[in-house]
């Protein structure tokens, strides 16, 4: 399996974050070193080519990459779709009884990454396919937990944001160096306004609403908006034959 240049651009911003200090968060997930070989794997796998669209999310959901280390690595997308053994770290982190470290073993699904990879499938086929046209990173691979919730990276305080974002910067330009993509997307308007601010100039930038079940939107019809929001870089759609009548 070749090596992909994204692996000490993820090991250091890992690095990074793991050293700072949180006040509004009980809890903290760092799946960049519990979860790391699934990671690998997924950058190893998927992370080589260059001149793709970049998708860029915003962190970690609780039953997703905080178990697998995929961004919006639903378990059993992960297991069954990927084909990636995600393996844990013998050391985890603190957990919040609420949401336990399980990685493959986790029952519960992520429902944006279950939408987001149930789409791809549909769509394009193995992952291959899909990733010979798009690459995706997480800019925040933390997990925040506070009083029994999930956190974004927007409900931090000001000084907790503003430590987070020097570093997710400088991990996504270094990353946009790398990957040279055609155009980068930002799933969410969080990850689109950080895509705006570090994207190379020249580099075309778009929006795709993000799939979790939080967004009303994305409950009645995701896949119509990602089909939109991603249409000058799918190809078209394969019509269905319809049956012949029967003689």
């Amino acid at each position: 399996m070749q090596s992909s240049p994204l692996i000490p651009i993820a090991r250091q911003l890992s690095r990074e974050l793991s050293a700072l200090r949180w006040h509004t968060p009980s809890h903290v997930y760092n799946p960049l070193e519990y979860a790391w070989s699934g990671h690998r794997t997924y950058l190893e796998r998927y992370g080589t080519q260059t001149g793709r669209v970049l998708l860029v999310g915003m962190n970690p959901g609780p039953w997703g990459m905080a178990q697998t280390g995929v961004p919006f690595g639903n378990v059993s997308s992960v297991r069954e779709w990927f084909g990636i053994d995600a393996r844990l770290a013998r050391k985890l982190p603190a957990q919040h009884p609420k949401y336990p470290i399980l990685g493959l073993a986790c029952g519960r699904d992520e429902g944006s990454g279950k939408r987001l990879w149930g789409w791809a499938q549909s769509r394009l086929g193995p992952p291959g396919r899909f990733f010979e046209r798009f690459f995706i990173w997480n800019y925040c691979p933390l997990l925040f937990l506070a009083k029994g919730r999930n956190l974004t990276p927007g409900q931090l305080a000001a000084d907790e944001a503003r430590a987070l974002d020097a570093a997710c910067d400088v991990a996504l330009e270094r990353a946009i160096a790398v990957l040279e993509p055609a155009a980068i997307v930002g799933i969410g308007r969080y990850a689109e306004q950080r895509v705006r601010a570090c994207a190379a100039p020249g580099v075309p930038t778009a929006y795709l609403p993000h799939p979790s079940p939080a967004n009303p939107a994305a409950n009645q019809h995701w896949p119509e908006l990602a089909e939109h929001a991603l249409a000058a870089w799918l190809p078209a759609p394969t019509a269905r034959r319809k049956p012949r009548p029967r003689r």
